[in-house]
């Protein structure tokens, strides 16, 4: 977390497998919300904006809280992968082998799970700042929804495969419904503020 931004990228760009496409997601989804806090600091206390100043009140702290939650979640992806990786090195003919794998897939899959939810419960105020959001911010509104798009696509497919790898298929094919859900519905959203905010800044 106190890596400057060229350091982080000379290691996830490096063989290590941590960071990888799930801290990403989570780092993406972060900076999609911290635009969204951009935007509505730059609308919080003019006069144009006046009517919706509670609805901006509201989504600040909401913006500062989901922040800190994914990016304390692109560590948190990168502890899950060490106990899987031992896992995966355990001898075949192992007994326990298969429990211990199941076990840890099962907890590696809940993070992205809990990025892809985080993301999905801030669409809403992408919506929000689209409408009552500063007009001068409303491009940064649309990068936020681009953002947020591609951090929960990015989380889905690192649900998928360890999904795809438990016994347990009633589980997987449960956290895959539940995953697929939130993509389906955030992503028409996403999708829909992305495309009017770029209608209405095209030139005709």
């Amino acid at each position: 977390m106190n890596m400057a931004i060229q350091n982080f990228m000379m290691e996830l760009s490096s063989g290590s497998p941590v960071p990888g496409g799930g801290g990403v997601s989570a780092l993406i989804g972060a900076v999609g919300v911290s635009l969204c806090s951009m935007v509505a600091n730059l609308t919080s206390g003019k006069k144009k904006y006046a009517q919706f100043q509670e609805d901006i009140d509201a989504i600040l702290p909401r913006t500062q809280d989901s922040i800190s939650r994914l990016l304390e979640l692109i560590r948190k992806d990168a502890e899950v992968f060490e106990p899987l990786s031992a896992a995966y090195g355990i001898p075949k003919d192992v007994p326990e082998r298969d429990e211990i794998l199941e076990e840890v897939l099962v907890t590696a899959c809940s993070v992205p799970m809990e990025i892809l939810q985080e993301v999905y419960c801030v669409i809403d105020i992408i919506e929000q700042l689209s409408h009552k959001g500063s007009k001068l911010a409303v491009s940064d509104v649309g990068v936020a929804a681009s953002a947020c798009r591609s951090a929960m696509e990015g989380a889905s497919m690192n649900v998928y495969i360890n999904t795809k790898l438990m016994k347990n298929r009633e589980y997987a094919l449960e956290m895959n419904e539940r995953a697929m859900s939130m993509l389906k519905d955030g992503v028409e959203r996403c999708d829909k503020v992305y495309q009017r905010i770029s209608e209405e800044l095209r030139c005709r």
